[in-house]
């Protein structure tokens, strides 16, 4: 017989012969050393010659040690109990951004003597001022509730004068004056108020306010006199 050792390379998984032949297969992973023996010579393997593996290389049987070792399952108990660790979170929520633009409103003026003086020296006033109170109302004509033109188009029939009904048709009535009187009327883009005094005026705001005297905060307002 003669003996001849031939070298698998790595990640060989197993050694095959051919016809009649025995195998024998060996897992290998790294360098191992294969002994064949063949009664026919080197390189012929056309007989019933048995193969053997002469040797594992200490690299292939380490490597099987490794496998033992990482393929052994472990499995818990059905009465095995679990801890699930929670980090406490504490969530700080920023305040509300500064607002960027400060908005001017005009605000309500109190029972003053200008305003005492406007109700004694206009008849316009005096009717306008008894609907102090009386809220904002969308369409309203009436003292349930009056919008800007609606207010003004109700102060003015008590009086058998008939005016617009919307704010808009206002630029086109009257008389226009640059040094207003008490009861001439304040006109201005989408808004319409009742000249009461130096910087007073008296008009329905807008939703959620009511009639009230406060100060003339309208940009450049025409002044349009109907009496």
């Amino acid at each position: 017989m003669i003996l001849r050792y031939g070298y698998a390379r790595a990640k060989t998984r197993a050694v095959a012969a051919a016809a009649g032949a025995a195998i024998v297969v060996v897992p290998l992973s790294g360098a191992a050393a294969v002994a064949l023996v063949s009664q026919h010579g080197e390189g012929s393997f056309t007989g019933t010659s048995p193969i053997i593996v002469a040797e594992q290389s200490a690299q292939a049987a380490v490597y099987a040690e490794s496998l033992a070792v990482h393929s052994t399952i472990v499995t818990a108990g059905s009465d095995a109990t679990y801890e699930l660790a929670i980090p406490s979170i504490t969530v700080k929520v920023n305040p509300p951004p500064a607002a960027s633009v400060t908005t001017r409103r005009a605000q309500p003026v109190a029972n003053s003597s200008d305003v005492k003086a406007a109700i004694a020296g206009s008849s316009i006033i005096a009717e306008a001022s008894k609907y102090v109170g009386v809220p904002y109302k969308s369409g309203g004509t009436s003292p349930s509730g009056f919008d800007c033109s609606g207010f003004i188009y109700y102060v003015y029939s008590q009086f058998g004068i008939t005016l617009p009904r919307t704010s808009s048709g206002y630029y086109n009535i009257g008389t226009r004056v640059s040094s207003p009187q008490p009861g001439d009327i304040i006109v201005t883009p989408g808004h319409v108020g009742i000249y009461a005094g130096p910087n007073l005026q008296i008009d329905s705001p807008t939703s959620g306010k009511t009639i009230q005297f406060r100060a003339i905060w309208q940009k450049n307002p025409i002044y349009v006199r109907v009496t």
